[in-house]
């Protein structure tokens, strides 16, 4: 029987912090279930895919195994079940180019789809036989404050971000209120040189939300307006054109710490963490680490950090109780020289912190605020 002290001396098992409400990194097995509504008559195309589909995903790092259900009252429905390791191999592939590719031939023969991603905090019965031994459970649940984290990025032509700039920042907010459960709160738009980075909180279902926006006039005329500055064309009257850029341009959120300040005022900020080549969920983890140990540090200005990743972007997105600038260190989350060594490992050359001068990397990292918009709790 294993005992307290050797679960503790166990070297994956830590003690979660309660201010962490969402992350990635904890180790636990991820379990992802994707609903599909296959087009009337095309179930024997849609098997045929996902056939093919399995047996390329079966190679990935990571992956342990899968299951395909169809429903037994409608046959256009589907679901496939996954299990992977932990979360960070399943969302390298999810994010990847070759996954985009990979899941074309599904594209022609599927109606709807819906991804939920899950950490295993409890299971029954025997071990999976591929389990090892280090294989643990998410230790407790998280407690969260309802709102769901996202974001999107992409990029437009150099000279054009001034131009680009001025549009989003003159764009009608759509109505918050989606359904009587889903309600858009608050939406904070940046630049940091052409790119452009859009974080959105979300009570409800994200994906509800997300294609609520996408339907609104207002927001429509914005994004046919910066069609033309944009490095990579779209064509949203097209929905397998437009499914791929949004695959592309999705920044999932892996990490979530409230700070233990408890702030009525604060300051919304973004920071991009340029990594190096194959290192960015080395540098989303790093960032969370700090940011978790720094939460309950009463000299941090942090009240809240949310890390958002995908392939070699990082942004850490900050709610401030003071300025940003009176000190570099805490709201970088580095107090020490070696977290200052290991970020610059981490970074590409032209960010690194090499000089340890941490205002000037303050400076290159911070993101312009375009708009950040709030929704009344009554919307």
């Amino acid at each position: 029987m294993t005992t307290t002290s050797e679960r503790v001396s166990e070297p994956l098992t830590r003690q979660v912090s309660r201010r962490v409400s969402q992350s990635v990194f904890d180790g636990s097995p991820l379990r992802v279930v994707l609903l599909v509504d296959v087009y009337d008559g095309a179930q024997q195309q849609f098997l045929e895919a996902y056939e093919q589909l399995c047996s390329q995903v079966a190679s990935v790092p990571g992956h342990v195994s899968d299951q395909l259900c169809q429903s037994i009252e409608n046959p256009s429905q589907w679901l496939i079940t996954s299990e992977w390791e932990s979360a960070p191999p399943f969302l390298d592939w999810v994010n990847s180019e070759e996954h985009v590719q990979m899941v074309r031939p599904l594209h022609s023969c599927v109606r709807d789809t819906r991804s939920l991603r899950f950490h295993i905090v409890r299971e029954t019965g025997r071990q999976m036989p591929s389990a090892s031994a280090t294989r643990r459970l998410q230790e407790a649940p998280r407690i969260g404050d309802g709102k769901i984290r996202h974001a999107l990025t992409f990029t437009v032509r150099p000279g054009s971000e001034r131009e680009v700039a001025k549009i989003l920042q003159g764009y009608a907010s759509p109505e918050a209120r989606v359904d009587d459960t889903t309600r858009l709160c608050r939406t904070s738009l940046f630049m940091h040189g052409n790119r452009v980075v859009r974080a959105i909180e979300v009570e409800g279902d994200l994906l509800t939300a997300l294609r609520h926006v996408a339907r609104q006039p207002e927001v429509r005329a914005v994004e046919e307006a910066i069609n033309p500055y944009l490095e990579e064309e779209r064509d949203l009257n097209d929905a397998e054109a437009a499914r791929v850029f949004f695959t592309r341009a999705a920044v999932p959120a892996v990490h979530h710490v409230t700070g233990g300040q408890h702030c009525t005022e604060a300051e919304r900020y973004a920071l991009h963490y340029p990594a190096r080549h194959g290192r960015g969920m080395e540098l989303a983890r790093l960032l969370a680490r700090q940011d978790e140990a720094a939460a309950d540090d009463p000299r941090s200005p942090i009240c809240g950090s949310t890390i958002f990743h995908r392939d070699d972007i990082v942004v850490r997105l900050i709610d401030v109780k003071d300025s940003l600038d009176a000190e570099p260190a805490l709201s970088l989350g580095l107090t020490d020289t070696a977290q200052v060594a290991e970020l610059t490992t981490l970074l590409d050359g032209a960010a690194d912190t090499g000089s340890g001068d941490l205002a000037r990397f303050l400076t290159l990292a911070r993101m312009d605020l375009i708009t950040d918009r709030r929704s009344s709790p009554e919307a």
